[in-house]
């Protein structure tokens, strides 16, 4: 069994972030300086591959995080970050959230992070670049006076590309729309503002189903792998596929219970996360929005 080092406290009741399907624990970090770190820890945490189940898991995960958390480490953490930013020229908004929320504690994001009407967008960004962030949608804060959503940035290691989603090249995504002939799936006809869209949602993915998105991917692959949506759809997707991931309820287009393989509920005979979890979502209309189709016409 491994032994949970002398100088962290944790609670083991699990905070939730329901709608970016994340789970935290509250611990508390005493260090030998005297400094106290007390925030949240991920547990769940798709962008950077974080499942905790069992509690030797849980015990391991966070004595690593205590000693990535180390007074002693931050300068150095710090500068690297700064290195990161300097390769970023044109992310200075994002940066601006990055500047805030890098001084350490929670933050407001009604009273404390730069005006934006989109921060949300903002701290995405900061999540898929590898930053591991917290959040609590119900915390008081005293300058509102009054309970809102607030972020915590843990100074750790970024994941790099280990961030719960793959990347391609310009190339490769010009490549991907002319083979799908840029046909929105969703509206079945040509459109201009159409982005390749990952049949298998990321949020059912686990740190071994990234894979590599070469440049010289055959017709045949990119077909099997991906279709092609406009933002707005693809937003609408992942909603709906968070909630298939929470609920165990498929989703519908249209409103239509129709599903060519399977029914409403997800099948348990598969895990919930994974390659393997892919199966699972065979049948669903927005898995395959174009098989779907075909195949409700031949009900019809």
């Amino acid at each position: 069994m491994i032994k949970l080092n002398d100088n962290i406290s944790i609670d083991l009741e699990r905070k939730t972030h329901s709608k970016a399907s994340e789970e935290y624990v509250h611990v508390v970090f005493s260090y030998d300086n005297g400094s106290v770190w007390d925030g949240w820890i991920p547990v769940e945490y798709r962008r950077t591959g974080v499942s905790i189940k069992s509690k030797d898991e849980l015990r391991k995960y966070v004595n690593e995080i205590y000693l990535q958390m180390a007074p002693q480490n931050f300068d150095q953490w710090l500068a690297e970050q700064r290195d990161f930013w300097e390769e970023k020229p044109n992310a200075s908004v994002t940066k601006s959230f990055f500047d805030v929320l890098v001084a350490g504690g929670w933050k407001c994001v009604e009273c404390e992070l730069p005006k934006n009407p989109n921060w949300a967008r903002r701290v995405q960004d900061l999540k898929e670049y590898g930053y591991t962030i917290a959040t609590d949608t119900h915390r008081y804060c005293n300058k509102c006076q009054t309970f809102k959503t607030h972020l915590l940035l843990l100074p750790i290691g970024r994941q790099g590309k280990g961030n719960g989603y793959e990347v391609w090249s310009p190339k490769l995504r010009k490549k991907i729309v002319h083979v799908l002939e840029g046909i929105d799936v969703y509206e079945n006809k040509v459109n201009p503002h159409v982005l390749p869209d990952h049949k298998f949602s990321e949020i059912r993915w686990d740190e071994k189903t990234l894979e590599e998105n070469p440049d010289d991917m055959s017709e045949a692959q990119i077909k099997e792998k991906f279709q092609l949506l406009t933002n707005q759809r693809n937003q609408e997707k992942r909603e709906v596929c968070r909630t298939c991931f929470q609920t165990g309820k498929r989703g519908k287009i249209f409103g239509i219970s129709f599903y060519y393989a399977g029914n409403e509920n997800w099948d348990n005979r598969f895990p919930k996360k994974g390659r393997a979890a892919e199966a699972g979502c065979v049948g669903c209309p927005w898995y395959d929005i174009a098989k779907w189709r075909e195949e409700l016409l031949k009900k019809l």
